[in-house]
């Protein structure tokens, strides 16, 4: 009897110290993910070191952030503390608002600019019941509104219109969130790692950006593999001027991810300002056009040349191979800095839909609709 038990002693504690290792730490009775080890892989504007208790976050050259689960921890010289997870926090941008979403915290964002072209019905009924505010656009923000949010932390674009000024005076940390920065359709996906890390999210963003690198990758190898590869433009005129997508920008790596070619793949920028000429001479005779606006009502080939009477003379639109997505009926930009896959998937379909069957159906992006007969 006294040697069963010893193994049942052993076995209970054995069984106390294994479920203590599996689960998260807990701090003065917050559950916390602190021994979650972050990969970076993809992303360049941010980075993770581990010391111990301390997390240290540099985001870009200049700003440096040491996440807490106490507050009498001590923190290397140049680095903000942050006690985390954080319960509250305001969004500046639609990208960083996808994080939340994803990671289906929104319960954590107090706080947005607006709600333009804003179509997540959660977010929407939190602003009716002023669970969340707006703040107003950036450089004109409602200072009193900010501190009616009362975040813990705001997230900030740093090369938007700014007005970022009044608002650190009132004490609140402003964390740069760098995702509109990545030139990698991942990289930017991954910065759903660095706001989870904010959050106490740190496990679900790692397993969330998994299952959207496999399903990129996989799909990316499967179009690296076909025999012939379509020419590809991007854009279109407003106010006599043409914005292209750079050779470097994120857009143009999904094309080639795609299994297209860019026409300005060797342009070293993200974006620039061309005139008509200029522009044509590099896509009259692309074989696909892509093209997002926020066009009221059905956009149409009829309505594309009417906004320019020479979009007639390229051959994608000669043959019909416009590829659209219009933000008035797509939640565009709320979502898809997280699904790089998806809009992977979209542009193989019309590339190469042999590699995703007939019976795909496009969530973005599709060919435009020729006229009714």
């Amino acid at each position: 009897m006294k040697k069963l038990s010893f193994f049942v002693i052993i076995a209970v504690l054995l069984c106390a110290c294994e479920g203590k290792s599996a689960k998260s730490q807990e701090t003065n009775g917050e559950t916390t993910d602190s021994i979650v080890t972050i990969e970076v892989k993809y992303a360049k504007g941010f980075s993770v070191r581990d010391s111990g208790d301390i997390r240290l976050v540099d985001v870009g050259k200049h700003e440096h952030f040491a996440l807490v689960h106490a507050d009498d921890v001590e923190v290397p010289g140049g680095y903000t503390k942050i006690r985390v997870p954080i319960k509250s926090t305001i969004c500046m941008t639609a990208l960083q608002l996808s994080n939340f979403t994803v990671l289906d915290a929104h319960d954590v964002v107090k706080g947005i600019t607006g709600t333009k072209n804003l179509f997540n019905k959660d977010i929407l009924q939190r602003v009716k019941e002023g669970k969340i505010v707006k703040i107003g656009m950036e450089g004109e923000f409602d200072t009193e509104l900010v501190l009616a949010a009362n975040p813990d932390v705001i997230f900030i674009s740093p090369s938007k219109r700014g007005g970022y000024d009044a608002i650190k005076e009132t004490g609140i940390t402003l964390v740069p969130h760098l995702g509109y920065k990545e030139l990698d359709p991942l990289g930017q996906a991954e910065w759903i790692k660095f706001v989870g890390m904010f959050i106490g999210k740190e496990r679900e963003a790692s397993e969330v950006f998994a299952g959207i690198e496999q399903r990129y990758n996989d799909l990316k190898e499967k179009a690296s593999k076909v025999s012939t590869r379509p020419t590809v433009t991007s854009g279109e005129m407003h106010y006599g001027t043409w914005h292209a997508v750079g050779g470097k920008n994120y857009l143009a790596q999904i094309f080639r991810d795609a299994g297209a070619d860019y026409v300005i793949n060797d342009d070293e920028t993200s974006g620039e300002n061309l005139e008509f000429e200029k522009m044509y001479a590099l896509s009259a005779n692309a074989d696909y056009w892509r093209i997002l606006n926020s066009y009221e009502g059905d956009f149409s080939y009829e309505a594309l040349k009417a906004s320019e009477p020479r979009n007639e003379l390229f051959k994608a639109f000669k043959e019909r191979k416009v590829i659209y997505c219009n933000m008035k009926q797509q939640a565009y930009y709320e979502i898809t800095p997280v699904q790089p896959d998806v809009l992977l998937k979209d542009f193989v379909a019309i590339f190469h839909p042999e590699l995703v069957g007939a019976d795909y159906e496009p969530t973005y992006y599709r060919l435009l609709k020729r006229a009714s007969p």
